[in-house]
């Protein structure tokens, strides 16, 4: 079974409330976005209202490329549209702003949970079983859209 690229981080939601008000938020997990919107503790942006729920959220699909566009993962191609800069911007901070730990990142993310690791922003490589596994025993993770540069010397 393949690797995939996961990072420890928090989910973003769109948010909606009985007013028809659209904002975001971002929570550590589905459990403790349910957890605060049960206690009353997520309201409005604009109305304050509590009754808030999660919007339908669509993906952003591109248009098809052009016969010898480079692949979208190239290092060298230029962003096509606001979603794939947006993308960028975000596989940049993630690389510059967290360690990578290759495969090692289930072993770390849970040295983390359990206190035996400090406490920081990682990024790797883990297989959909073992990442799973760290969701059902708490541990905040999320899959990347995209696949870690990985340096070779």
């Amino acid at each position: 079974m393949g690797q995939f690229p996961w990072v420890r981080m928090m989910i973003r939601y769109t948010l909606k409330c009985d007013h028809d008000h659209s904002f975001e938020s971002w929570f550590s997990s589905t459990a403790s976005f349910d957890k605060l919107r049960a206690a009353g503790m997520i309201s409005c942006t604009q109305c304050g209202s509590n009754v808030v729920e999660k919007a339908l959220m669509a993906p952003s699909v591109r248009p098809a490329r052009k016969a010898g566009d480079a692949p979208a993962d190239h290092p060298l191609s230029a962003p096509q549209n606001d979603a794939e800069a947006a993308l960028a911007a975000m596989r940049r901070h993630i690389e510059e702003n967290s360690d990578y730990v290759g495969a090692d990142f289930v072993t770390e993310a849970r040295a983390m949970h359990e206190g035996q690791a400090p406490e920081r922003a990682i990024h790797g490589e883990a297989r959909l079983d073992e990442a799973r596994a760290l969701l059902e025993d708490g541990i905040p993770v999320a899959a990347l859209p995209f696949k870690p540069s990985r340096k070779i010397n």
